[in-house]
C-alpha cells in the first residue's frame, strides 16, 4: 500500500472529479457515507451523545454530511461550527444548508471560548475541524478549543487525520494537534500516522474508499510503501524437496566481546530459525563454551583474544556476514573491521557496534559493500547520520547517506523505516513488547539468514524487519507485552512463516496487518 503527500491527494480528487464526470460535492458526500457506513455500526445505541466540530472547509463540509446522514437514521447529533473566520469553501456552504433544510437541525455556533459545549465521558465526539489542507498551526482560541477537547474523557474520532496534523510535514505545536483514539482517513494513510513524533495521535485508523481514480493513485510515486502481510507473502520463497542445506547459504555472525557473547547467540540463532543453511559465528575466546553448549548445530570459530576480536580472518568463505553485535569498539576491533571490509565485498548485514565504528570513522563507509544493510536504532542512527530537527528531516538525512553509499538503512522502531536510495518502506509487525534487550540482535541474525538464503538485500530487509516483528506479535499473544524476551520471538519465527503462508489465520494477532 502507497502513502501519497497532501498535494497529490488533492491532485487525485482533481482528475476523479473530472474523469468521473462528478462534482466536488458529490465527492464529499462520497467520503461521508464511506464514514458514515463505518460508524453507524460501531455506534449501536442510538441515544449515544454525539457531537461533530465541524471546520469550515471541506474537511467540516464532511462534518456536516456524516451528521445529516446519522440524523437521518435517528443517531442524537449536534453540530458544532468553529467559526475561526468568514471564509467558507463552496461544499461546506452546500452541506450546511442541505443540513438545516432536511433535518431541521441547526449546527451551533463557535466563535470564542464562551461557546465551549459541555463535552461529557459518555459522549463520542467527531474531529472535522481541520483536514490536510492544514497550512499553519491552529492558533487563539482554536487552538484551545483542541486543547479543551483533549482534557476531556470523551471518545474522539477524527475525520481523515486529526485537527492540527499535517499529512506529511512536521508539526509546529504539538498542543494544537487532537487527540484521536480512532482515525478514519479517505484512500491512503498519511506518512505523519507512521513517525515517532506524530503517530501518537493516530493510535488506530481505518482506511475508506472513496473511489478516487485507481490509475492515477498508482501512477504516482509515493512518499513511502507500507509493507504488510500480502507483500511478505509474495516475496517468500518456497524451498526444493531435493534441495540440500548448502542451497540455503552460509551465514557468517561476526560480533561478542567478554560479557556481551550473548548478543551473538540470539543473531546466530535467528539466523538459523530464519532459513539460513549453515551458521558459523565468529567471537572471541571467552565465548566459544557458552557458544557451543547453547547452539549445538552454530559452528563456531575463535579469535586469538580471549575478550575482544582482533583479527577477522575465519577460515571459510560465507555468503552473507552479519557483524556487530557485542562486539565493542576496541582499537584493535576496529582495525580488525576495516581490514574485513576492504576485502569482504558481498552485500553485509551491518549493526550495533559496528555501526557505531563506522559514525566514528566516516572514511569507513566508501569500504561498506554496495547494498549492504544498516539497522541502526535512533541512538546509533544519530551517531552516524548527526541530529535531526524532525523525524522528516531524519529521513532526509538518511535517504542521503544511503544514495551517497547505495546502502539499505533500517532504523528500528515502532513501524520500522527502510530506507533506499530512492523510496522508503514502512513495516506493519511489531508491538511495544519487541522494545526489550536483544530484539535488535535478533533481527541481524534473520537478515543475514535470509541474505544468504538467496534473497537481495532489499527483499532480505523487507522480509527481515516483517518476520521479526510478526514473530514478536506472535509470542506477546502467547505472553505479553511486558515480559517478552528476545529470545521468545526467535522461538516464534517459525510460527510467523506460519501465518504469512496460510491464506487464512485462525490466530488474532495484535498488531498485525493483513
Amino acid at each position: 500500500m502507497i502513502i501519497l503527500s497532501a498535494k497529490q491527494l488533492y491532485e487525485a480528487d482533481a482528475f476523479t472529479i473530472k474523469k468521473q464526470n462528478i462534482t466536488s460535492t458529490q465527492l464529499m458526500e462520497r467520503a461521508g457515507e464511506q464514514v458514515y457506513n463505518w460508524l453507524a455500526p460501531q455506534l449501536g445505541n442510538h441515544d449515544t451523545p454525539i457531537k461533530i466540530f465541524c471546520g469550515i472547509g471541506n474537511n467540516g463540509g464532511d462534518g456536516l454530511v456524516i451528521g445529516r446522514l446519522l440524523i437521518e437514521n435517528g443517531f442524537n447529533v449536534t453540530h458544532y461550527i468553529v467559526n475561526f473566520t468568514e471564509k467558507r469553501s463552496k461544499d461546506f456552504l452546500v452541506n450546511y444548508d442541505r443540513i438545516k433544510n432536511t433535518t431541521n437541525s441547526w449546527p451551533k455556533i463557535l466563535k470564542s471560548e464562551d461557546d465551549f459545549p459541555e463535552i461529557n465521558s459518555e459522549d463520542i465526539v467527531i474531529d472535522a475541524i481541520f483536514g490536510i489542507g492544514l497550512n499553519r498551526p491552529p492558533s487563539g482560541w482554536v487552538k484551545k478549543l483542541i486543547k479543551y477537547i483533549n482534557e476531556k474523557p470523551a471518545y474522539k474520532i477524527a475525520v481523515d487525520i486529526p485537527s492540527g496534523l499535517y499529512a506529511d510535514k512536521p508539526v509546529e505545536d504539538f498542543e494544537a494537534v487532537l487527540k484521536a483514539n480512532y482515525t478514519l482517513t479517505f484512500t491512503t494513510p498519511k506518512l505523519s500516522f507512521f513517525l515517532p513524533e506524530t503517530g501518537n495521535f493516530v493510535p488506530f485508523y481505518a482506511l475508506l474508499d472513496i473511489g478516487l481514480d485507481f490509475e492515477f493513485i498508482t501512477s504516482q510515486k509515493p512518499l513511502a510503501i507500507l509493507f504488510s502481510k500480502n507483500q511478505a507473502k509474495e516475496m517468500l520463497r518456497g524451498r526444493n524437496k531435493f534441495s540440500h542445506k548448502g542451497d540455503y547459504g552460509h551465514s557468517l555472525l561476526v560480533g561478542g566481546s567478554y560479557g556481551k557473547i550473548g548478543a551473538t547467540v540470539l543473531a546466530s540463532r535467528a539466523a538459523l530459525k530464519s532459513g539460513a543453511g549453515l551458521v558459523t559465528a565468529y567471537i572471541p575466546k571467552c565465548g566459544y563454551t557458552v557458544m557451543q553448549t547453547s547452539i549445538p548445530e552454530v559452528m563456531v570459530q575463535t579469535d586469538e583474544n580471549q575478550n575482544y576480536l582482533t583479527n577477522i580472518q575465519p577460515n571459510v568463505i560465507p555468503d552473507v556476514i552479519g557483524i556487530g553485535v557485542g562486539m565493542g569498539i576496541n582499537k584493535v576491533t576496529v582495525s580488525a573491521f576495516k581490514k574485513l571490509l576492504e576485502s569482504h565485498k558481498k552485500p553485509m548485514v551491518i549493526d550495533a557496534d559496528a555501526i557505531t565504528i563506522l559514525a566514528k570513522n566516516k572514511s569507513f563507509l566508501k569500504l561498506v559493500p554496495k547494498d549492504s544493510i544498516l539497522t541502526p536504532h535512533p541512538g546509533e542512527l544519530k551517531r552516524l547520520i548527526g541530529d535531526w530537527k524532525n523525524d522528516y528531516d531524519k529521513i532526509k538525512k538518511s535517504q542521503a547517506l544511503a544514495k551517497k553509499y547505495n546502502l539499505i538503512i533500517v532504523i528500528k522502531g515502532a513501524y520500522t523505516a527502510i530506507i533506499t536510495p530512492e523510496v522508503m518502506f514502512i513495516n506493519t509487525s511489531g508491538n511495544p513488547g519487541m522494545a526489550t534487550a536483544g530484539s535488535g540482535d535478533v533481527l541481524t541474525g534473520v537478515i543475514t539468514g535470509l541474505l544468504s538464503q538467496g534473497y537481495f538485500s532489499l527483499e532480505a530487509a523487507l522480509l527481515g524487519v516483517y518476520l521479526h516483528g510478526l514473530a514478536g506479535d506472535l509470542a506477546v499473544n502467547e505472553t505479553n507485552l511486558f515480559s517478552l524476551l528476545s529470545s521468545e520471538i526467535i522461538d516464534y519465527i517459525g510460527e510467523a512463516y506460519r501465518f504469512i503462508i496460510k491464506e487464512e489465520s485462525d490466530r488474532s494477532v495484535e498488531g498485525v496487518d493483513d
